[in-house]
């Protein structure tokens, strides 16, 4: 096993193993406990009670973080040349679709976001053994399949984030930077958080949010009391 570096021991140092924080707290020490010395992303793992390989579990969704998430989003449009400069001017970094498609094919993932509109859904359905592992084929329910293709543009810029359970039943996602004020962590976790909760399936059984960890790049995580989440 690899030495640890000094910063991470100090990190480690400021944090409890064996205490579960409060949403308040952990948002708090995402300074502390940063160790390193770029601007690093403040992420939340959330462990759900849910069986990923049933349809009716697989829980995913979009939410609008009200603070962003400090990070500027690279957006691919799929659609139409009639669609084409309106999501130029809306902000699209790339616009396109067949040649697009090729260069997916091809391993090209290099975007944070794909939109699409309906009409090109059928020439996209193969790229989703490419785009699906990364969380990228666009999707109704996130609202990137759609034909308002600014708004959903203005949307992913302004702070928008979508969100899919791994097959080990938990959800990561990027909710800020550590230069944030650790209310904006705070209230963009809790965002998300509400968003996870509105979402639990009907058919799961037994306890539905099992655990919550927050963290920055290369940190320790903090266990947040879900009792206090759900409080």
């Amino acid at each position: 096993m690899g030495q640890q570096s000094k910063q991470r021991k100090t990190a480690e140092a400021r944090t409890e193993k064996s205490r579960q924080y409060s949403l308040k707290e952990a948002s708090a020490l995402m300074k502390d406990i940063n160790c390193t010395k770029f601007d690093s992303s403040v992420d939340l793992h959330v462990r759900l009670g849910v069986d990923p390989k049933k349809a009716d579990q697989n829980v995913r969704g979009s939410v609008t973080l009200p603070h962003g998430t400090g990070k500027t989003k690279k957006v691919l449009v799929l659609c139409t040349p009639e669609k084409e400069e309106e999501a130029k001017k809306a902000g699209a970094d790339f616009v396109g679709l067949d040649e697009f498609i090729q260069k997916i094919e091809s391993g090209w993932t290099e975007v944070d976001v794909i939109i699409a509109t309906p009409s090109v859904m059928p020439k996209i359905g193969k790229l989703g053994k490419v785009l699906g592992p990364r969380n990228l084929m666009p999707n109704p329910k996130t609202g990137t399949v759609t034909q308002d293709i600014a708004n959903a543009i203005s949307a992913v810029k302004g702070g928008k984030i979508t969100f899919k359970v791994d097959k080990a039943g938990i959800i990561h996602a990027s909710i800020g930077r550590v230069s944030f004020p650790a209310e904006k962590i705070e209230q963009n976790s809790s965002e998300l958080l509400s968003a996870i909760i509105k979402l639990k399936p009907s058919t799961a059984k037994g306890i539905y949010l099992k655990a919550v960890s927050m963290a920055t790049s290369m940190s320790p995580g903090l266990s947040v009391d879900t009792k206090s989440i759900l409080n």
